[in-house]
């Protein structure tokens, strides 16, 4: 890939070295006005055409000037060829008018063809040097012509040609060079810029909370989280001391022994608590990092990584459980089979079975953590499915006094969801429904009711008549092993709501107005489905 020249260059530095080139050219010609009209001319020996001379240095004076004034303004490569044209021009008839310094004026010239090279394409910058090279051949040959007789040698005219072609060369290659490495180190330098915003964005949006700390305890920055984990430090608060008092002494401690307490923080009223934690800016520098972990996302953390850990662990143990179980289970019926026991041990064989098929409930849960089996979406009319849950859950599991009812619009409500996950989560509702959704001494009272919302979107609940829900218990329903009940595993609602997710469906609880509980499956329609 060939090197970029002049024009593709940064034109801040080309132009600036442009600037440095009509500088030498005002202190050439004011030289040169310097040896022709001061008595110090006369050490640098007689004019051969004074008049000429004169005409050549205020000329040569008056476009330097012109050529610095307009510098600034014009295109880079035109400046630069026109002041190499006019420096060519006027050194041939200054060394012309003064043979005595010609050697001193071929000398100075050398400069400004390297530099016209520096700033040209090759192409141009060579041929800047080829006509210095023909002036001084055609000056040796006016001489020659003109007086009769060279004042130099022609192999110093021919040194100096080749020394304009040598130089021309080297610096438009240099030129070409450090052309194309400022160009490299702008666009390193807008990578690096755009680097640091896009880091500063990122530090920004953390939901950790970043704050830098100096040595006297002046907040020098802090993200987005941080000072809303500080809540007063918003108002302009810039020290810590007084933004979060109790902060700025665990950085005092951690500073002095290096130890940091593991206890979490709460900043503010009304926020989260908070897990400090310091690191040292640089190895030797009082300023200290604080990140501030918010204790409910590290909580979240830990049970997602338990959670995946007990999915392991259940797949590799579900065999070893689940055959145990099997086997004592086909025995107990079995047992109950036989004639010769007694009522008494009946009722044993009784509880040591239904035992059996508790422990193998929760085996199911745990394993539906491992599972996660991939939704099948499939076409569902909702209200007949509902007609046909309640059915077969009449069928599989006896209500005794308790009452399952259903209820759909009499038009049809159509969705897009995986049959076989949506009847688990039904079951696990209903389930839940009849054990806690009662009244004491009392039959539950569940409902499923298919319908949709205004918006038109397919909505299922499934409602008791029960004592309904306490706000502190509804705030954890959905986690992963809690419950209220001796005998739960507390991840049926967990493992419902993500089934539900998998479904791009939602799953919440609603409080319902004088006792009970209805939770809400939201549902994508064909419609929901077909625009995604």
């Amino acid at each position: 890939m060939p090197s970029p020249d002049a024009s593709k260059a940064p034109q801040d530095a080309i132009r600036r070295e442009l600037y440095l080139l009509t500088l030498y050219r005002i202190l050439e010609a004011a030289l040169l006005c310097l040896v022709l009209f001061s008595p110090v001319g006369a050490l640098m020996g007689e004019p051969r055409h004074a008049l000429l001379g004169r005409a050549v240095a205020v000329a040569y004076l008056a476009a330097a000037v012109i050529l610095f004034a307009t510098g600034r303004r014009g295109a880079i490569r035109t400046q630069a060829l026109y002041g190499a044209v006019v420096d060519v021009a006027a050194a041939a008839l200054a060394m012309h008018a003064l043979p005595d310094s010609s050697a001193g004026i071929a000398m100075m010239v050398l400069f400004n063809v390297g530099a016209a090279a520096f700033l040209l394409p090759m192409r141009l910058g060579l041929g800047v040097a080829a006509m210095a090279s023909a002036a001084l051949a055609g000056e040796y040959l006016w001489s020659l012509l003109g007086d009769n007789a060279a004042t130099r040698p022609l192999a110093e005219a021919l040194m100096f040609a080749v020394s304009y072609m040598a130089v021309a060369t080297l610096t438009t290659l240099l030129g070409r060079q450090m052309q194309a490495s400022e160009a490299l180190a702008e666009r390193r330098g807008s990578q690096v810029a755009n680097l640091a915003e896009v880091n500063e964005l990122i530090i920004r949006r953390m939901r950790t909370g970043v704050l830098l700390v100096d040595g006297s305890g002046e907040i020098k920055l802090a993200n987005e989280a941080a000072m809303l984990q500080l809540g007063g430090f918003a108002e302009g608060r810039r020290d810590l001391l007084l933004a979060a008092p109790q902060l700025a002494s665990r950085l005092k401690q951690w500073r002095e022994n290096g130890d940091a307490n593991a206890q979490p923080l709460q900043l503010a009223p009304d926020l989260p608590e908070v897990l400090p934690r310091f690191a040292r800016l640089l190895a030797e520098g009082d300023q200290a990092l604080v990140f501030l972990d918010d204790t409910s996302q590290v909580a979240r953390r830990a049970e997602s990584l338990t959670l995946a850990t007990l999915g392991r662990f259940s797949a590799s143990l579900a065999h070893e459980i689940r055959n145990p179980l099997a086997a004592i289970s086909y025995a107990t019926q079995l047992l109950e089979e036989s004639r010769e026991i007694p009522e008494a041990d009946r009722r044993l064989l009784e509880i040591i079975y239904q035992q059996t098929l508790r422990m193998n409930g929760i085996v199911e849960n745990v394993l539906g953590l491992a599972r996660r089996e991939r939704a099948r979406p499939e076409h569902v009319e909702l209200a007949g499915f509902v007609q046909h849950f309640v059915e077969d859950y009449r069928t599989s599991h006896p209500l005794n006094d308790d009452h399952l009812d259903a209820s759909a619009p009499a038009g049809t409500v159509d969705v897009m969801v995986d049959r076989r996950q949506l009847q688990q989560v039904v079951t696990v509702l209903v389930h839940n429904a009849l054990v806690y959704g009662r009244m004491p001494g009392e039959p539950a009272r569940v409902g499923i009711r298919a319908y949709a919302d205004e918006h038109g979107n397919p909505v299922l609940d499934v409602t008791d008549r029960g004592p309904g829900i306490p706000e502190t218990v509804a705030e954890q329903l959905f986690r992963p092993f809690f419950t209220t009940s001796g005998e739960g595993t507390g991840l049926g609602l967990y493992i419902a709501r993500e089934l539900c997710q998998a479904n791009q469906a939602s799953l919440d609880f609603v409080p319902v107005p004088g006792g009970g509980a209805c939770f809400r499956i939201r549902l994508p329609g064909i419609r929901a489905i077909a625009t995604a």
